[in-house]
């Protein structure tokens, strides 16, 4: 029985070229893998097979692969950053690799733990994305009137006052409850992992939610959803992400302007305005000041951009 054509690019022993096959057939048919996605990961794991061809000097078999030992898995991914692939690129490689021997395993007997070993390159965090000061008043502006309903215009801007105003996560602000709902100068947020943090709340963000709350038709008590769906339960993440589209649609924003931008825009702003670090993480709700300490990339960059738009002798 001829070989599989994906095959042909990586010339490996008889006895892991039936395992190969036999792998494809499992991605295919057990784990269902899009085509695409299946196409992704044998590419990765021929470009590892022909690195070993090259490696080992000679097509690699099972035994090859249960003997290999740290240092070559090191060799491998040296090789990849020597020629210029990036380390996200790297790591979905690396994940491809594990799946395939995860599989000699389970399959084949095929033990490596040397694999297990080696760790996955860091990936980049992309910076986020935050709007500027002008733009972050008009989309709230913009959500006030976009909506047909009053009283459904008047909950979206009230949430999209709570992430820009009080740095929540969309999923936060939809979680509170009534009884939740500011009346003091101070809202306390139940954050990720159940952890508690007290934001202050800025004279906009009260006046923006007692507008909805005095709109709403909906009656209920203390322990009932603050902000509501049309129907009255409880408002999904996607009706506000969808309602953000229109307003960016609306003001001619990129579409890296969604609710979840405007916790970036409070925290960038609020740095960009002296505020320190580890207040903002806390406003945050962040475990970890690395996360927060991303918004300091951002500010450099609109410190840069208005150093060159501002400086006479970098005027074009």
């Amino acid at each position: 029985m001829a070989e599989p054509a994906a095959l042909s690019a990586a010339p490996v022993a008889p006895d892991l070229a039936r395992a190969w096959s036999g792998w494809r057939d499992w991605l295919s048919g057990e784990r269902r893998m899009a085509v695409h996605t299946q196409s992704a990961y044998e590419r990765d794991l021929r470009a590892f097979l022909l690195f070993l061809l090259d490696h080992l000097g000679e097509p690699p078999g099972l035994r090859d692969l249960a003997g290999l030992k740290t240092m070559d898995f090191r060799a491998y991914l040296a090789r990849r950053r020597t020629s210029g692939l990036s380390a996200t690129s790297t790591a979905r490689a690396l994940s491809t690799i594990r799946t395939f021997f995860r599989y000699l395993e389970r399959r084949h007997a095929v033990h490596n733990p040397a694999i297990q070993t080696v760790r996955t390159p860091k990936r980049p965090q992309p910076l986020p994305k935050a709007l500027g000061v002008a733009d972050a008043a008009k989309t709230l502006e913009m959500a006030e009137i976009m909506a047909e309903e009053p009283w459904i215009a008047a909950r979206d801007a009230a949430i999209l006052y709570l992430l820009y105003g009080c740095g929540l996560r969309i999923g936060e602000a939809l979680a509170l409850n009534r009884r939740d709902a500011p009346k003091t100068d101070v809202i306390t947020i139940l954050g990720k992992g159940g952890k508690e943090r007290m934001v202050p709340v800025l004279p906009a963000v009260h006046a923006a939610v007692a507008a909805y709350q005095a709109l709403c038709p909906y009656p209920g008590g203390p322990d009932d959803p603050l902000f509501l769906g049309a129907r009255g339960k409880r408002l999904q993440p996607a009706v506000l992400q969808r309602a953000m589209r229109l307003v960016r649609g609306a003001l001619g924003l990129p579409q890296s302007a969604t609710p979840h931008a405007l916790r970036h825009s409070f925290a960038t702003h609020l740095l960009s305005g002296g505020g320190d670090l580890r207040a903002i993480q806390e406003l945050l709700g962040h475990a970890s000041l690395s996360t927060t300490q991303r918004y300091t990339k951002v500010d450099e960059g609109q410190l840069i951009a208005v150093h060159r738009n501002a400086h006479p002798r970098d005027r074009k």
